[in-house]
């Protein structure tokens, strides 16, 4: 496998975990919407989604910013969420 395929690869598991994690925000959002509100574990895991969601996209952004300047992707990493969260859009 080729650093390029290799690095595409990674991508993709990327996007697959980013998948799950909308797919479990959706389902939690939904089941608030149905109940009026969620219990307070069901708000610390949305919560908790809500910031990985931010962690991957940031990570995927990283990868792809360092391939489009010819720097290795693998060398991006996973920022902290007080990091990741402090942006300012």
């Amino acid at each position: 496998m080729n650093a390029a395929s290799n690095a595409a690869g990674k991508d993709d598991e990327i996007l697959d975990t980013i998948s799950a994690l909308v797919a479990e925000e959706r389902t939690l959002r939904e089941r608030s919407s149905e109940n009026l509100g969620l219990g307070s574990d069901e708000q610390a895991r949305l919560r908790s989604v809500e910031v990985q969601l931010d962690q991957c996209w940031d990570l995927l952004r990283q990868r792809r910013a360092k391939s489009e300047f010819g720097e290795n992707p693998d060398e991006a990493a996973v920022r902290p969420p007080s990091e990741v969260e402090g942006y300012q859009g």
